[in-house]
């Protein structure tokens, strides 16, 4: 099988050319042409040396997962599905806000200004089973490699650079599709060292963000590898609610996961954690849990992102309603805290948060187990 260039690093790639008997300055020019200018064929990298060109192209391709489905939902969110193989798929999104053609000056020089902010998964299915989650209600099969998790951004990026005519439409990553990126913890910092060099894709780490649901020791890992961004999946105020539904809790319960969050802002891009609450009907939206909220959080510098649930089959819960979601909010503004409502988008092609599928082979038959449990 040849080697896919995706998943290689600036210094994995200096010491590849270094065997092929090139200067470590080929490595940063192949990143570019790849990285930033979307190039896949080798032919086109008009700088790089033709005999070079021949011999790293008889060993190595510039490859995504193939594409099994491309979907534009009418608020201009885009889906990938995403051929992994073995009858895996997965699925990134796009996000856009802003118009692309609004134009501002700036000592004279018109200048486009919008966000693109890609949503990017780490592994075929998940294992820790969050019980509002699509992706959690189907199985997990297996981590993505650092090549497939770079290919959704290379893909993503090309494609939309030639459809929209922006050189760099995304702006902002978020590692909050499909998986537990902390669960992939090697491919995943590979991933994200990649999408921080200047000679790839640049981004700042204030602008590159992990999601987890709250593995504390790779939370601590993390912040000495690769101190990104952080958010956590918090969705309760105690442990008794959190463990019925982020299971990970009963491992590494609330006070652990504060702490662990303390630790990471000493390192951290940002002075603060978000913390991620996707608001359940009847379930985790009452003023009582918000007042109880407040108290849980208050040690950490800290936003709320309180998440309306986007529904999927199955799944036993409700959206709450408009009045139950400001009331919620309304009782952490007045305790001083800063939260925001996250705009629903793409829930039209199934793109919103919590609610990505793909396809899996499940590993954990949780899928089957499920349907014995439902004909006992």
């Amino acid at each position: 099988m040849s080697l896919n260039l995706l998943g290689l690093n600036r210094g994995q790639f200096e010491a590849l050319c270094a065997d092929m008997g090139e200067k470590p300055f080929r490595a940063r020019q192949m990143m570019r042409w790849m990285h930033q200018a979307g190039v896949s064929e080798f032919d086109l990298m008009t700088d790089v040396s033709k005999g070079f060109r021949e011999q790293i192209g008889a060993s190595a391709t510039i490859a995504a997962p193939a594409v099994l489905r491309d979907t534009t939902a009418p608020d201009g969110t885009r889906k990938w599905l995403f051929d992994v193989g073995t009858g895996n798929a997965i699925e990134a999104v796009y996000i856009p806000e802003g118009d692309i053609d609004d134009e501002s000056v700036a000592e004279g020089v018109p200048v486009r200004r919008y966000r693109g902010t890609l949503c990017v998964s780490s592994q075929a299915g998940c294992a820790l089973e969050c019980s509002f989650c699509a992706t959690g209600r189907q199985g997990f099969n297996r981590n993505l490699g650092t090549a497939e998790i770079i290919g959704q951004l290379w893909h993503a990026s090309r494609s939309l650079s030639a459809d929209l005519g922006v050189e760099r439409p995304i702006t902002n990553v978020v590692m909050m599709g499909m998986g537990e990126p902390l669960a992939n913890f090697d491919n995943v910092v590979a991933a994200m060292q990649l999408m921080l060099d200047d000679h790839a894709y640049g981004i700042s780490r204030r602008r590159l963000t992990l999601s987890t649901s709250g593995l504390v020791p790779a939370i601590d890992r993390l912040r000495d590898a690769c101190p990104v961004a952080l958010a956590v999946s918090l969705h309760a105020p105690n442990d008794s609610l959190r463990d019925q539904l982020v299971p990970i809790n009963r491992k590494y319960p609330i006070r652990e996961l504060l702490a662990a969050c303390l630790r990471y802002i000493e390192k951290a891009p940002r002075d603060f954690v978000t913390f991620e609450y996707v608001l359940l009907a009847g379930v985790n939206d009452s003023v009582a849990l918000a007042r109880e909220l407040v108290k849980t959080v208050k040690p950490v510098p800290c936003k709320i992102n309180l998440i309306p649930f986007n529904p999927f089959p199955d799944s036993g819960y409700a959206r709450s309603a408009a009045p139950a979601v400001a009331a919620f909010r309304d009782v952490l503004l007045q305790a001083g805290l800063t939260a925001t409502v996250r705009k629903t988008r793409g829930d039209t092609i199934d793109a919103a948060c919590g609610q990505l599928a793909g396809k899996v082979r499940d590993k954990t038959r949780r899928v089957l187990r499920r349907m014995e449990e439902n004909r006992a």
